[in-house]
């Protein structure tokens, strides 16, 4: 569990922290942003348009986060009948949280390659900064609701809410898929480094 970090190296468990609060912040200002661009201002009614952490925290979904390393943040609102396109419209406002995961990724990877950092906080703030958003990007682009890839799926073919059990699926996808086949891969091309976490 991650909590164990937590007792055997506090400060890398604050690190990552830190690292995980930005990530989903971004991701899920992506999101509101994308809606507000297309035309629904639900999101900027409800506060929702900001990269302030709390106003995207979900207690529960903090807590499974910060205890286990898998969580959520909350889901930012649109109203679908709002957006100029109604068929694809969905599909960019779900996509577009995956995507803002893999540009802070290639950004602060790229830190990592050319400024060769010998070591310290700052490096281990960036290779778990482009691990998470890698992981936070691939894991929500998984075809299955509610993830994000379901809405780009869903605007090409019907899609069934399966709930908590496709959840599980995705998890049991990025173990021993994602992680291994996609992740990992990404962060050595990215950065230049390999994972040693």
């Amino acid at each position: 569990m991650l909590i164990d970090l937590l007792f055997q190296d506090p400060f890398a468990y604050l690190t990552l922290a830190i690292a995980l609060l930005f990530a989903f912040t971004i991701h899920e200002y992506s999101h509101a942003q994308m809606a507000d661009f297309q035309g629904d201002h639900t999101a900027r009614d409800l506060g929702r348009l900001t990269v302030n952490p709390f106003a995207h925290f979900d207690l529960m979904g903090a807590f499974f986060l910060f205890l286990f390393g898998f969580g959520w943040g909350k889901p930012v609102p649109f109203n679908p009948y709002n957006l100029r396109n109604k068929k694809w419209g969905p599909a960019l406002v779900a996509l577009a949280g995956p995507i803002s995961n893999f540009i802070m990724a290639v950004l602060v990877g790229l830190l990592l390659r050319y400024l060769h950092l010998s070591g310290g906080a700052l490096l281990n703030f960036f290779v778990m900064f482009v691990w998470l958003n890698l992981m936070l990007g691939v894991f929500n682009l998984i075809p299955v609701p509610p993830l994000d890839g379901s809405h780009l799926l869903g605007a090409i073919i019907p899609m069934k809410t399966v709930g908590f059990f496709g959840i599980i699926i995705a998890v049991f996808f990025m173990m021993y898929i994602g992680s291994p086949y996609i992740v990992q891969p990404l962060f050595r091309i990215i950065t230049g480094l390999s994972l040693g976490f």
